[in-house]
């Protein structure tokens, strides 16, 4: 019997079991690159990863503003629900007060002799069927029956506390999903984008770095020996802001210059683009909402031939990015994640219109 047993599998150890796992996830690579989820395809050209990774960022920013519209819903539905719970609170004080002064009614009742039924209230361990099936009303004395009243209305507007506060929590837990998901699809663009990236060499990175460069340069008009030597370009626009309030928001935003761009930040020390325009006006003194498609309604409309520093510009068809111009066809806006706040044209993405705030 012995001669058809299987041969015992040896567990590899050592040098062979550290080769078999190195084979096993290049296979697993190999798998998962070739059903589209891996890293992107080594041949695509820095031109190709650039294009891509554009796309990927403009999908991520997309996903930024729905993200930032849906965390201000969400802020606001949990204050409404913390208001309502402690509006609910104040009235079960009231009620429980209202209860014991029934109930001290009831003693003295019973110390004379009886306890009239309209003050059994107080010990009922369910108020409102004692209420519903009582006929106690005309026996009550005007005082008792009052306070009997107060208590019955003060039932009905916890109740009303209650359900309103169910419904602030289902509106609640419904924009935390919302949140969840617009951030992993902005994780997911982002670390796609760096993955396109990473298969890029040094030289080819440094080769798109040096083309964007160029391209920024070209467009706020700055020689290189100049901006080798300044961190931001001298602030000229303030000075020819419409007004006090435009001009301390376009301060602001020469000020946050150089400044990484963060999904979902606000500042002082990072920014996405509505969170800049957002900052840069509250530093102003002037309240903004938090997303692109809400802060173009949050001003006077203007043609994009009647732009003076300080107004908001939008750009793309969703409306999902935002500059705060400042004068001679520039703006100052965050980018995305590779590009930190910066002086640029307007005409380096297509126009959508234009808010003047102030």
């Amino acid at each position: 019997m012995a001669a058809h047993r299987k041969p015992r599998q040896r567990s590899l150890t050592g040098r062979a079991a550290r080769t078999a796992a190195t084979l096993a996830l290049a296979g697993a690579a190999s798998v998962t690159a070739l059903d589209g989820t891996g890293h992107a395809d080594p041949r695509l050209s820095p031109a190709e990863v650039k294009s891509k990774v554009d796309a990927l960022h403009r999908e991520a920013e997309i996903a930024t503003e729905k993200y930032n519209g849906a965390k201000e819903k969400a802020e606001k539905a949990e204050a409404s629900l913390g208001e309502l719970r402690d509006e609910a609170a104040r009235k079960t004080a009231e009620l429980n007060s209202a209860r014991e002064s029934l109930g001290s009614y009831a003693a003295a009742q019973y110390r004379t002799g009886g306890i009239d039924p309209s003050v059994q209230l107080a010990l009922s361990s369910d108020p409102e069927q004692f209420l519903d099936g009582a006929s106690f009303a005309d026996r009550a004395g005007h005082r008792q029956a009052a306070a009997i009243r107060g208590v019955r209305k003060k039932l009905r507007q916890l109740d009303q506390l209650h359900a309103e506060a169910d419904g602030h929590l289902s509106a609640l837990r419904s924009r935390q999903a919302e949140l969840r998901k617009h951030k992993n699809t902005i994780t997911g663009k982002l670390g796609e984008a760096k993955r396109l990236l990473s298969r890029l060499t040094a030289e080819q990175r440094a080769r798109l770095a040096d083309a964007e460069q160029r391209t920024q340069l070209a467009g706020d008009g700055t020689d290189r020996v100049t901006r080798a030597h300044t961190r931001t370009p001298q602030p000229q626009a303030p000075s020819k802001a419409p007004n006090a309030r435009a001009a301390a928001a376009v301060s602001y935003a020469y000020k946050a210059i150089g400044s990484p761009y963060v999904w979902g930040a606000t500042g002082p020390n990072a920014f996405d683009c509505s969170g800049l325009a957002q900052a840069a006006y509250r530093a102003a003194g002037v309240s903004l909402p938090r997303t692109t498609y809400a802060q173009i309604a949050a001003g006077e409309r203007v043609a994009r031939s009647a732009l003076r520093p300080g107004d908001l510009v939008f750009f793309y068809s969703g409306i999902s990015h935002v500059g705060i111009y400042v004068g001679n066809g520039q703006m100052i806006h965050a980018p995305n994640p590779s590009a930190p706040v910066r002086l640029a044209p307007i005409d380096q993405m297509p126009f959508a219109g234009a808010t003047r705030v102030v």
